[in-house]
């Protein structure tokens, strides 16, 4: 895939941990080189088949910037999972993770 955006802008250091089966919370830190107004939206499936679902209970920072999420009833079913967060600024693109 073409990653279009400013280079240094994708989230990092992303991690998910399940608890208790049914609670995952997952957290990552803003992109090195990403713009102060970069806010992020992250969405997971459970196969590639099922239909995107998007956080719906972020974990923001002191500036309001969501830096993850709680999921709630999670049931991936399968050993795989997949995400996506992606970034909007008004200042430039901004890379997505996947």
């Amino acid at each position: 895939p073409v990653f279009a955006g400013m280079n240094g802008s994708a989230i990092e250091n992303f991690s998910c941990v399940i608890y208790n089966i049914f609670l995952m919370n997952c957290t990552w830190q803003a992109g090195r080189d990403a713009p102060a107004d970069t806010q992020y939206f992250l969405y997971w499936q459970k196969s590639r088949d099922d239909d995107e679902m998007e956080c719906d209970l972020y974990i923001k920072d002191e500036t309001g910037r969501n830096m993850g999420c709680i999921f709630q009833n999670v049931s991936t079913g399968a050993e795989k999972a997949y995400f996506m967060v992606n970034g909007s600024s008004k200042d430039s693109r901004i890379q997505f993770y996947d």
